[in-house]
Parts: C-alpha cells; structure tokens; sequence
C-alpha cells in the first residue's frame, strides 16, 4: 500500500475539524494536527489522494504540501 502525506491549512478550526470528519470517512490512514490553529496532516492511500485533496479545498482548505511515502 503506498500512501501520500498531505499537510493543510485552514481559516478556522471548525474548516479544519469539518475536514477531519470527512477524510476519516474516506479511510484515510492516518489524521493528526493542530485543528485549533486551523492545520492538520493526512496520510492517505494513494488510490484516494485526489479525493482527499479535493475535498480540503472544498471545505476552503489549502495544501501547503504533500508526498508520497
């Protein structure tokens, strides 16, 4: 299984927890951040990393970076 580490920025806290919520819904591997200074880190399958990365922008998140491990 190959996966992508993906590092994001958000407005607030609630984009970033709303975000949370739904990558963990899309089985990411791994999510962990700092959600009250709107920043977070998912490690998501390959298969699945575009969606995720759509998915952050449409909660109005921005990738700030992400590669694969």
């Amino acid at each position: 299984m190959s996966t992508v580490e993906i590092h994001a920025a958000f407005k607030d806290e609630q984009s970033a927890m709303e975000a949370l919520h739904k990558l963990q819904a899309l089985r990411a591997v791994d999510v962990c951040g700092l959600y009250e200074h709107g920043r977070l880190t998912a490690t998501i399958e390959d298969a699945v990393a575009d969606r995720a990365m759509r998915l952050i922008e449409q909660v109005g998140g921005s990738i700030t970076s992400g590669h694969s491990e």
